[in-house]
């Protein structure tokens, strides 16, 4: 099972020249604590921008770590600044310390924060995007599908969506784009549909990640999937996984870019043949896909003001 999990939270083809970036403002805490899964790192482009447009990277962990946004941006950054993004690599509470919905305010508490603070960091938050891989998936389609949600309930279970983590709750946490790279979007429905990992188990991520056995605990299962939020109003997203992810399964991403298209939201799923849970994946080419697609999310919004 320990094995299993570190290929569920495996960040890889990590490159020199990722590691040699270093950010502008690091160790930035968000929420007005001294958490470190409250902490975020600011980079911004070479571009002599006076603001620059930001895209905000959520690591992949089965929601097991608080600090990895370094990993998170030697994985995603490089790419997103060449494009001309500040890049924001976040931290969030491990499911291990503070069960859901936590990580779900965590990353809305970040996006107020840069919101709240963009003249301080030269930002233009007039658009944010948000990327993220595997659980960073999850988060990432989860901001995406729940934008103007405050509180939500499944039958006798209601929870605050939005939370009131920081200074900046008067601020939007909206995102304008998602890039959710193999992320889980329906729990209960990953080890039916062809995962060899046991997410039924009252062990497994997502079981740690919600309080309890996922099949024992449909309401709060249906509560923590990003499908549920969907809407006609959700941002364009688009969707990576490897047809061959032995962890998590790619119905999951069929599954949120079915309903995203139900309600008629912008939504490409790209699945690669052979790729796994990363390998396959972390390619250049898919590096340029996720970049072109950002780009075009910003014209777009740009030409509809």
């Amino acid at each position: 099972m320990f094995k299993i999990i570190l290929l569920f939270a495996l960040i890889t083809q990590i490159t020199g020249l990722a590691q040699d970036i270093l950010p502008k403002w690091p160790d930035v805490n968000y929420a007005g604590d001294t958490l470190v899964g409250h902490r975020l790192d600011i980079y911004l482009p070479q571009q002599n921008a006076k603001h620059s447009r930001v895209a905000v990277i959520i690591y992949g962990s089965a929601w097991f770590a608080d600090n990895r946004k370094k990993q998170s941006f030697e994985l995603f950054g490089p790419a997103l600044l060449k494009a001309g993004f500040a890049v924001v690599a976040i931290n969030h509470r491990s499911s291990r310390k503070a069960i859901f919905p936590a990580q779900v305010h965590d990353t809305k508490a970040a996006i107020r924060f840069l919101r709240g603070n963009a003249e301080r960091f030269s930002l233009d938050s007039s658009f944010v995007a948000v990327i993220g891989n595997s659980s960073g998936g999850h988060l990432a389609a989860f901001l995406g599908t729940s934008g103007k949600i405050k509180r939500h309930s499944v039958g006798e279970v209601t929870i605050p969506i939005e939370g009131n983590l920081g200074k900046f709750t008067n601020m939007s946490s909206s995102v304008d784009a998602v890039v959710d790279w193999y992320g889980p979007t329906n729990f209960q429905a990953m080890d039916s549909c062809g995962s060899q990992m046991n997410h039924d188990a009252a062990d497994s991520p997502e079981s740690t990640l919600i309080g309890g056995p996922i099949q024992e605990n449909g309401e709060r299962c249906a509560l923590a999937n990003p499908t549920t939020y969907v809407d006609a109003t959700d941002p364009p997203f688009l969707i990576i996984h490897g047809n061959a992810d032995p962890l998590v399964p790619p119905c999951q991403s069929e599954m949120l870019h079915q309903a995203l298209q139900q309600q008629k939201v912008t939504s490409e799923l790209i699945v690669v043949a052979d790729a796994k849970h990363g390998p396959g994946l972390h390619e250049s080419a898919y590096f340029e896909k996720m970049t072109h697609f950002l780009l075009n999310a910003l014209d777009e919004k740009r030409n509809k003001k």
